[in-house]
């Protein structure tokens, strides 16, 4: 049986990967996300701070023989600013953008706060958690060969935007491939879905398409493999998983995709695979409904610099079912 993920954890997820505050001048702003209390340590590296944590949690029978329950937490959600030094913009101005923004997270979400897409956006050669190279077959993660790809290769794959990132191999019976890999924050025993997107397309002599798989790193495989891209235009190709999962996350939290040109090179004419996009959705066993209940300010204004704070009032339930 899957673990039940904690509704503060999933909270915290959500707002942490949606968030995006925006400064003036244009710059996202630096906003930490963790579990409660406020760390005035952390106003020296980062623009704002969030916390989250568990106000009250209750249990409702649904029916009367109590199989069919409704857990329902109550969650403190809190928004904490201050005008630091060097700050470009007021401690008062940034708690009102991230108020607003945490508002649309909560709200936009309300229907689907287990899920978490991850995806490329932001990341780059110096990134510790989602990684991308190019290669010329089906080798294994773990095997040498793989070539991480460069910056501007990078942003090609943060949007599907039709900026595609471009992978060509010329030898004799190689492939054009890349490899791409997600980190889980989750705990792996909590996810009970995922699904991964790849949108590109291949070309090669002998024919155009893509072949894409995901890493079974229990048996040391690549597996359910799903066909498409022959048209020479972007497709969207996916993958959805479902059951033993625990088998596609290993130990530290990497999930591995990967995708090929579906014909090599004949050494003459290259193979090229071209990559728009890619993510993973996870979906954990927790929290499937959350909204805003209501806000308040809580300003300190008995120290220096005044700390500037918006507590938010959060509801959220799942369902489930107890057997007797």
């Amino acid at each position: 049986m899957n673990e039940v993920e904690d509704a503060a954890i999933t909270v915290a997820r959500l707002l942490r990967t949606q968030m995006r505050v925006v400064k003036d001048d244009g710059a996202l702003a630096s906003v930490t996300v963790t579990g409660e209390w406020q760390n005035t340590d952390a106003f020296k590296n980062c623009d704002g701070q969030v916390t989250v944590g568990l106000a009250e949690s209750a249990d409702q029978k649904i029916e009367l023989t109590g199989k069919t329950r409704r857990r329902l937490s109550t969650l403190r959600v809190n928004v904490w600013a201050t005008d630091a030094a060097g700050a470009g913009e007021a401690g008062r101005l940034m708690r009102g953008k991230i108020v607003e923004e945490v508002n649309r997270v909560l709200r936009q979400n309300r229907s689907k706060p287990n899920e978490t897409l991850y995806d490329f956006f932001n990341a780059g050669p110096t990134t510790q958690t989602h990684k991308a190279y190019s290669g010329t077959g089906e080798a294994s993660p773990a095997a040498g060969g793989w070539v991480e790809l460069s910056g501007l290769q990078y942003q090609q794959l943060w949007y599907s935007d039709d900026n595609r990132c471009q992978v060509s191999r010329g030898g004799n019976g190689e492939y054009a491939a890349v490899l791409l890999r997600f980190q889980v924050e989750s705990r792996k025993k909590a996810v009970k879905k995922m699904l991964l997107t790849f949108e590109g397309y291949g070309m090669a002599p002998s024919g155009n398409g893509v072949a894409v798989k995901v890493w079974n790193h229990s048996l040391s495989a690549w597996q359910n493999a799903q066909i498409g891209g022959a048209g020479g235009t972007d497709e969207t190709i996916t993958i959805t998983l479902a059951a033993n999962l625990t088998d596609y996350i290993d130990v530290e939290g990497y999930v591995w995709l990967l995708a090929r040109t579906l014909y090599a090179s004949d050494g003459a004419t290259p193979a090229v695979l071209w990559c728009d996009y890619a993510c993973c959705v996870v979906t954990v066993n927790g929290v499937t409904y959350c909204d805003v209940s209501g806000y308040r300010n809580l300003d300190r204004v008995d120290v220096k610099p005044f700390i500037y704070r918006t507590e938010f009032t959060v509801k959220s339930w799942f369902f489930e079912n107890i057997g007797v």
